[in-house]
């Protein structure tokens, strides 16, 4: 299935995203972690396509968007949902699926509480957390903190993608072209002429100067829409006494919300394989969509 990229203007900002399954009137949101891309997306936008019209952001300060001139307030979910706002009514999206990577997971929670912006309240028709919670664990954040804000720099593009292997090592199995895109899709060259990952090291203001950016539970509290949390077995940033204490609230209160713990991987499975597109699959097909 053919994709297409397109860049918009968003809260002021240029937003690059992918497109996938254009002609479909059923859309899927599907937003990358922290650190990353919307081309993580790849394969499972590839894989939702044949059904689904799939939009793949670049946050802003990631891939091919525009880095932030105030990294100070722009780097926060606050505006990350004000970005999407726009993303979604710009194109036209009268309701949508959310798929969200760790990061990208808290700004569908946010987005679909409707708490920072009130028009997407009832637009965001089910959710899925990639290895997301309401609220993280503390140890897995210092680390996060430690190799977000300061990525290294490698004179090869090879040695930036045995690093990836290496830092990535949770996303459970990728093949070796998988990996090989991963490191081409999330490289630029430095004016030195090394290479270095591909996003704004001052995107860890957010962790800086929105240290509870990432504590919503007031958000998950206000969704009253089928969510799905996608747990890696071995993660470090999603506590198991957290998911009970989602079964205990919010959605799960309401009976709304499904659990699915994924072997062999930590933070974040790569939804890249068949048994982890199938989950995503089974769940977003139980839902109907207006277009």
């Amino acid at each position: 299935m053919r994709c297409t990229s397109h860049y918009l203007t968003c809260a002021n900002r240029e937003i690059h995203f992918m497109e996938w399954g254009h002609q479909h009137p059923q859309t899927v949101m599907a937003w990358h972690g922290l650190a990353r891309t919307g081309r993580d997306m790849d394969e499972l936008a590839e894989h939702l396509s044949s059904r689904y019209r799939v939009i793949c952001p670049d946050t802003l300060g990631r891939g091919l968007s525009q880095w932030s001139p105030e990294p100070e307030t722009e780097y926060c979910l606050a505006f990350y949902a004000r970005l999407a706002a726009e993303l979604i009514d710009q194109l036209g999206i009268s309701q949508t699926h959310w798929v969200g990577t760790s990061m990208g997971g808290a700004i569908g929670t946010v987005c679909a509480s409707g708490l920072f912006q009130p028009q997407l309240k009832n637009r965001i028709l089910s959710l899925v957390l990639n290895d997301n919670a309401p609220e993280l664990a503390q140890p897995a954040i210092e680390r996060i903190k430690a190799y977000a804000g300061q990525p290294p720099a490698f004179d090869s593009v090879r040695e930036l993608e045995a690093f990836f292997r290496q830092v990535y090592q949770p996303y459970g199995w990728l093949s070796d072209a998988q990996w090989r895109r991963l490191t081409e899709t999330s490289t630029r060259r430095l004016p030195n002429g090394r290479v270095t990952p591909h996003y704004d090291p001052a995107m860890v203001q957010q962790f800086v100067r929105h240290p509870d950016d990432y504590l919503i539970w007031h958000h998950y509290d206000q969704l009253d829409i089928p969510v799905l949390l996608l747990r890696g077995a071995e993660s470090d940033l999603v506590r198991p006494d957290t998911v009970q204490q989602m079964h205990q609230r919010g959605p799960g209160v309401r009976q709304q919300l499904q659990v699915q713990v994924i072997p062999g991987c930590g933070h974040a499975p790569a939804l890249n394989v068949p048994e982890q597109l199938d989950v995503v699959t089974q769940f977003l097909s139980q839902f109907a969509v207006r277009p």
